[in-house]
């Protein structure tokens, strides 16, 4: 331990630049793991830390606040009790949960001078993102079918679209996000660290990490590549589809009014879907993980801060029935 410490004391004199390394147990080859890693974050902005804290904190607020309502609103009013606003109570909830992953943890980086997490606390943070993030990607997935349904199947509609299939649906969709990750999650577990020990992100992620890996990371990173692209690709065309099939049905309708009807139960939906699945493409359906931090981090704040920021202000501008449902909320408070 003492000559793996002053091996890093060494390289910190010859390389100042040079991320310190958190130093762990010898093994049986003589190579030092790893076992916390530092994360940058905004270290490259810390002039600006103040403003970036204050800016996330309102963010969060929003978030943790805007869904909340959601969530009540749906939960609290009988006639927002149907399969659509269901699902939009769902991904309310996810949302809050999958912020709570990261954005917590932004906050204290930023008040922090060390950025430090540990190998597992990393892991454990990778796991419940991408967790969650699948989860919401499989319920964008099942309001589209539940679209495709209302809209090209309106008479079978509600004896198909029970209480009992949507909580299918919704089952389906947790035990999907938080059983996908598993595998990857384990063969990142066994991959060796031995410095250097800093990650290039905003919070722990696949890519980053396993860009660290003393060893050959090729098949690490066909592999990521691979889960990543069949877990968008598969909700985009079942997605795709849905709509393929809505729109047709949609053109076919005579009447003006009933055409806009149909379109604007779709917008909001299409909003999140676009928002959500064009982020995560370019960030994760890609084979090489050298570019720009800079850029890096501001698809990351896009689809780990911003869109679930969308998620309220899309349902209630632009959703008559929830806006209703406020506006009857705010006429019994000011009595």
């Amino acid at each position: 331990m003492a000559l793996g410490a002053l091996t890093d004391d060494v390289r910190q004199q010859l390389d100042p630049e040079s991320p310190r390394v958190f130093l762990g147990e010898v093994g049986p080859t003589n190579s030092t793991s790893v076992t916390e890693f530092e994360l940058v974050g905004f270290l490259d902005l810390q002039k600006y830390r103040i403003a970036i804290f204050l800016t996330l904190l309102v963010i969060y607020l929003l978030i943790l606040s805007g869904n909340s309502l959601i969530f009540t609103l749906i939960y609290a009013y009988p006639r927002l009790h149907i399969p659509m606003y269901y699902f939009v109570a769902v991904l309310a909830s996810v949302e809050v949960s999958y912020t709570t992953v990261t954005i917590p943890k932004m906050l204290v980086d930023l008040q922090e001078r060390t950025r430090s997490i540990s190998l597992r606390g990393c892991l454990l943070q990778i796991y419940f993102f991408h967790a969650l993030g699948i989860t919401e990607a499989c319920v964008l997935t099942a309001m589209a079918y539940d679209r495709y349904l209302a809209i090209c199947a309106p008479l079978k509609y509600p004896t198909t679209m029970t209480g009992k299939l949507c909580f299918q649906l919704v089952l389906g969709c947790y035990a999907c996000g938080f059983t996908c990750p598993l595998p990857e999650i384990i063969l990142t577990s066994q991959l060796p660290f031995c410095g250097p020990n800093r990650i290039k992100h905003l919070f722990c992620d696949f890519p980053p990490l396993i860009s660290l890996a003393c060893t050959d990371i090729s098949p690490s990173i066909l592999a990521d590549f691979s889960v990543h692209s069949v877990l968008i690709l598969i909700p985009i065309t079942l997605i795709f589809f849905s709509y393929t099939k809505i729109l047709r049905v949609v053109i076919g309708i005579k009447s003006s009014k009933g055409r806009q009807k149909a379109f604007s139960t779709c917008a909001s939906h299409l909003i999140m879907v676009l928002a959500f699945f064009g982020t995560t493409s370019f960030m994760y359906m890609r084979l090489t993980w050298i570019g720009s931090l800079h850029h890096d981090r501001i698809v990351a704040l896009i689809y780990a801060v911003l869109t679930p920021l969308f998620n309220p202000i899309v349902y209630t501008l632009r959703n008559k029935d929830i806006r209703d449902v406020m506006k009857h909320m705010v006429g019994l408070s000011g009595r």
